[in-house]
């Protein structure tokens, strides 16, 4: 009796061998070479924007003579130019330490009072139905296109009545008004996309509205916190108009005194430049801190 042979068997499944070529090494390969022009245009376009804050980082670690004899490339071919002196120096002004807590004292309370009474008031907008709830919505998202300089003279007047002008809780006053349109906007459009069947269900289990709000709306919500604070971090720790006006000498932060050097002394780029850098770093932090959650809050917020 004949036997049959069996024909030889595949061990792949049907659809396994395109994902297969497409991830080999030669697919990855063109696919990096078809994008090849881009990538290069992108990395021009991206040194091209850094070369400035480059070269002020290098100028930072010259000496002012150096500084004023020749440009900062030449820090290439002479090395030894390289020197801690201007940090040194600035480090050990009173002046210049003093604004940088200034500014530390301003953005962190700023911030946090922000995104505390922005966060309610959005799951007050979001959950809680009230009288009027609609307009009051309608008129902060009108108030997210008042430009700043309106109010800068009627509040200065209102402080100098009051008697509280140029210390450093008027400027705090000042950046919450301003931030929390937007807090409201971003954080409300958040929590309005929390299902409802959760909250219900912690409304059965007897919690509160405010223990609902710190348990569960909160910790759900905290991609689009993490946002709003890297957002109001940034503005007032880089602001420099606002406390220019209500700022006094005491309570001037750090923008205000790098100003205060450049109309001293002109072209001082030896105390600018370390003081830029300065005040560069905390930003940095916070926002590396807080990236993994930034794209996110951001794409919450956009596409409710």
């Amino acid at each position: 009796m004949a036997t049959a042979i069996d024909a030889p068997r595949r061990t792949d499944a049907p659809g396994e061998e395109a994902p297969r070529r497409q991830g080999s090494v030669a697919a990855r390969l063109s696919r990096a070479v078809a994008k090849g022009p881009l990538n290069v245009i992108l990395l021009l376009i991206a040194l091209f924007w850094l070369l400035p804050t480059f070269g002020l980082l290098v100028s930072s670690f010259r000496s002012a003579a150096d500084n004023a004899t020749n440009g900062w490339w030449n820090v290439f071919t002479a090395p030894a130019q390289l020197t801690l002196d201007s940090y040194q120096s600035l480090l050990g002004d009173a002046r210049m330490v003093g604004a940088f807590w200034n500014t530390v004292l301003i953005t962190v309370p700023s911030t946090l009072g922000v995104v505390l009474i922005g966060s309610l008031a959005a799951y007050a907008f979001a959950w809680i139905d009230f009288p009027g709830r609609d307009w009051a919505f309608i008129t902060v998202v009108g108030l997210l296109v008042v430009p700043v300089q309106v109010a800068l003279i009627p509040v200065a007047e209102l402080y100098g009545r009051l008697g509280v002008f140029g210390s450093i809780p008027t400027v705090i006053l000042f950046h919450i008004a301003f931030g929390l349109p937007f807090a409201i906007f971003l954080l409300r459009n958040f929590f309005a996309g929390i299902p409802a069947e959760l909250l219900e269900a912690a409304r059965i289990d007897g919690a509160g509205e405010a223990r609902i709000f710190f348990r569960v709306v909160l910790p759900i919500g905290l991609p689009a916190i993490a946002s709003l604070s890297i957002f109001q971090f940034l503005w007032v720790w880089n602001d420099l108009l606002i406390a220019l006006v209500f700022a006094g000498t005491d309570a001037a932060p750090l923008t205000v005194a790098i100003r205060e050097q450049t109309r001293q002394f002109g072209a001082n780029i030896d105390v600018i430049a370390p003081g830029a850098f300065i005040s560069l770093i905390v930003p940095l932090v916070v926002f590396f801190a807080f990236q993994r959650y930034f794209v996110q809050g951001l794409l919450a917020g956009a596409e409710k």
